[in-house]
């Protein structure tokens, strides 16, 4: 069967690496790229009101089982990336972060080193239900994009116990792709957050 997985990323810093990873997974057998929209349909979708581009979203990530956050300088403060990490949560998606800053973009230039996305947002537990939180402004907050509880069982890793925020990365795993030559290991660690959702 063929591995659906959806690309989040900083769409206008960091196209052009996302791009070069791209092209490394669909070159493989039985891989589907998900979540590489042309940059004018997503801003297009974010032009007519923040629903019309939620739902752009979240239909990207339909018939997907992992979601891949190709992670530049600053893509851990973007929005919409943590909004496509947030639906991968309710989805049951395996996560994975792969940073990119060391692929050089067209010009021949890295980027520095950015903070993992998966590790500004989390979860806790009040009142017996689980939320999302996002880190902001440097303190943790309840995530404002999806701010209703989450059923336990659709979670796909131990819930949080107490209203202290776990971050998301605390499951996930993190690949540098420059350093750990992901053009030729990208598929298992794509096929590692895979199973490590059990999916």
């Amino acid at each position: 069967m063929a591995r659906r997985t959806f690309f989040s990323f900083h769409y206008t810093a960091d196209v052009w690496r996302a791009w070069n990873v791209r092209n490394s997974w669909v070159g493989k057998p039985d891989h589907i790229d998900v979540g590489f929209f042309d940059n004018s349909v997503f801003e297009a979708s974010k032009r007519v009101n923040e629903d019309s581009l939620k739902n752009f979203l979240r239909k990207g990530l339909e018939n997907t089982s992992v979601t891949c956050v190709l992670t530049g300088t600053d893509t851990w403060q973007r929005r919409w990336v943590r909004y496509e990490i947030a639906r991968s949560i309710l989805k049951g998606n395996g996560l994975l972060t792969v940073h990119i800053d060391g692929i050089r973009d067209r010009y021949g230039y890295t980027s520095s080193r950015g903070y993992d996305p998966l590790a500004q947002m989390g979860l806790y537990r009040t009142g017996g239900s689980i939320y999302l939180a996002e880190w902001k402004g440097g303190t943790w907050v309840k995530y404002s994009d999806y701010t209703l509880a989450i059923p336990e069982r659709d979670l796909w890793f131990a819930a949080p116990k107490t209203d202290n925020v776990v971050q998301i990365s605390n499951h996930c795993m993190a690949y540098d792709y420059a350093q750990q030559r992901g053009h030729a290991n990208i598929g298992g660690w794509i096929e590692t957050a895979a199973g490590l959702a059990g999916r």
